[in-house]
């Protein structure tokens, strides 16, 4: 193998290989930018809904499209890390929303990783996201002295609300794209 301006070349391959597997993974970084400017571009533009004890962040629902493909597991964490840059409570959002958004959307892919029905996945990754919610919960109890289990309530139940209704917009735009690919 041979590093050549940053690009790795088989010694053993084609040029016309070492050009389609360069295109390839500037194709797959390209869509990983497009979501994570999508996700912080959503969440500021509505940033009065996206932060504080009543939230509705509709940028969660890119959190499915980790379901269709795992590129989009660190897609969707950089884009919460950027986002929640613009929160009341950045200096534990940032880490710790970030932290755990990329570990429930790992959970969330492994829960659904044998489920057929697209469906059934959505649901199941709007409950996980709800109860993840304690984690916001408990930094708005922490930084804001708000009681944590009625803002644990609020919290998820608003987050349930985005992801079932980011869910089936997403599960419809799976119907005209191929969000696998």
């Amino acid at each position: 193998m041979l590093c050549y301006k940053g690009a790795y070349i088989k010694m053993n391959s084609t040029a016309s290989e070492n050009v389609k597997t360069n295109k390839l993974r500037a194709i797959e970084l390209t869509k990983m930018a497009l979501i994570t400017s999508l996700y912080v571009t959503v969440t500021i533009v509505l940033a009065v809904f996206s932060f504080g004890l009543i939230q509705f962040r509709v940028s969660e629902m890119f959190n499915y499209l980790a379901l269709y493909h795992k590129r989009y597991v660190l897609a969707v964490t950089l884009g919460v890390i950027i986002a929640n840059f613009m929160s009341p409570t950045w200096i534990l959002d940032v880490p710790i929303g970030g932290i755990l958004t990329f570990l429930v959307l790992i959970l969330c892919r492994y829960l659904t990783k044998h489920v057929k029905n697209d469906l059934y996945k959505i649901m199941i990754t709007a409950i996980v996201f709800s109860v993840s919610m304690f984690t916001v919960a408990g930094q708005l109890t922490f930084l804001l002295g708000m009681p944590f289990f009625s803002t644990w309530l609020i919290v998820g139940l608003g987050e349930l609300v985005s992801m079932v209704i980011g869910g089936m917009f997403v599960y419809l735009l799976n119907k005209k794209i191929d969000l696998t690919r």
